[in-house]
């Protein structure tokens, strides 16, 4: 278990210490459940309460917040931020991959680095090129041509087709698949003539992918993932999409093809969009949003229709059926106001 002191800690993410700084921390944990050994943060007012009963060794919270806890504390001006920081270095989450296993297939032409390391069943396919400090988990699937930059780590199962490009610092999450074809058909009087989707994948550095989500090949160039951006799990990225550097896109968000989204742009779950559009810088879509159109202007945009309780979303409903009816008796009593002018 990785345990520092509470100075270490205060040190690595430049936080004012209050209190004990030899008392040990190993772990992280919520404020009503925290124990001496843990660090917890304190962000949110609705907490106070709980906040006063807290066990925690540690709590991080603002200068202003300071006199609600009593035991040592780190001061931040953002406390998740800091939190987030700590939390990194007391991560005891295990290696993908410790050693190579034995059973793993790596294909003769393959460059893989004498200290990436590449699990049970794993298969690694000709002209790959695996670098340094890669973990490589149990049944995951490197094709042809592809590369994994330096400390990437990819987990159970995923699969990777070939002329795929990894960045460094990324992580792949279980059963993710990167690099299948786009959906591309012509339609020959009712049948469906499949278009070989010949382009590859581009991702950036410091990237995460989640379990189950699928990015799709380019057509004819690459669908291009850049540096830092952040996927949910369960999202879909159709061919040719590009993707802005440091945006998020939360859970089932589904991208269609040739899409270009800017820089910091975040996707609430569910989000849909259009293909062949373009979203701008810093635009942020809140949850279940149909987006049909370009949105070149930063800001924040919304279609979703809230849940309210049936009885009157049922009214609504029905007088949304009226809609048409009610508008063109508008019409025609503008028609007559005008008549009587």
């Amino acid at each position: 278990m990785t345990a520092f002191t509470i100075a270490e800690l205060a040190e690595q993410v430049s936080a004012e210490l209050i209190g004990n700084k030899n008392e040990v921390i190993s772990s992280t944990a919520s404020i009503d459940d925290a124990q001496p050994n843990q660090v917890t943060f304190f962000n949110d007012k609705n907490y106070a309460a709980g906040l006063a009963k807290c066990q925690a060794g540690l709590v991080i919270l603002k200068a202003e917040d300071q006199a609600l806890f009593a035991g040592n504390k780190l001061i931040s001006d953002n406390p998740y931020l800091t939190y987030a920081k700590v939390a990194q270095i007391l991560d005891s989450t295990p290696a993908v991959a410790s050693t190579t296993h034995p059973s793993a297939q790596i294909d003769a032409s393959a460059v893989v680095s004498p200290d990436a390391y590449i699990g049970a069943h794993a298969v690694i396919s000709a002209n790959a090129v695996i670098e340094k400090g890669c973990q490589i988990g149990p049944g995951v699937f490197i094709g042809q041509n592809s590369v994994l930059g330096a400390g990437s780590k990819i987990y159970p199962n995923a699969v990777i087709y070939h002329n795929v490009k990894i960045g460094e610092n990324c992580i792949i999450h279980a059963n993710a698949v990167i690099g299948s074809d786009g959906f591309g058909f012509a339609n020959d009087q009712g049948n469906w003539i499949k278009i070989p989707q010949v382009g590859g994948v581009t991702i950036g550095n410091h990237v995460e992918i989640g379990a189950n989500t699928s990015i799709d090949r380019g057509a004819l160039h690459d669908t291009i993932i850049h540096n830092g951006v952040k996927l949910d799990n369960q999202i879909h990225i159709a061919h040719n999409v590009e993707i802005g550097e440091n945006s998020a896109l939360a859970a089932r968000t589904a991208i269609a093809g040739s899409t270009k989204i800017g820089k910091r742009c975040t996707f609430a779950g569910c989000v849909a969009v259009n293909g062949h559009i373009e979203i701008g810088d810093d635009v942020h879509f809140t949850g279940t949003s149909m987006v049909t159109q370009s949105f070149k202007d930063a800001g924040v945009y919304s279609s979703g229709m809230p849940a309210v309780n049936n009885k009157e979303w049922r009214k609504n409903t029905a007088r949304l059926r009226k809609i048409e009816s009610l508008y063109d008796k508008v019409k025609m009593l503008e028609g007559q106001l005008k008549s009587l002018k």
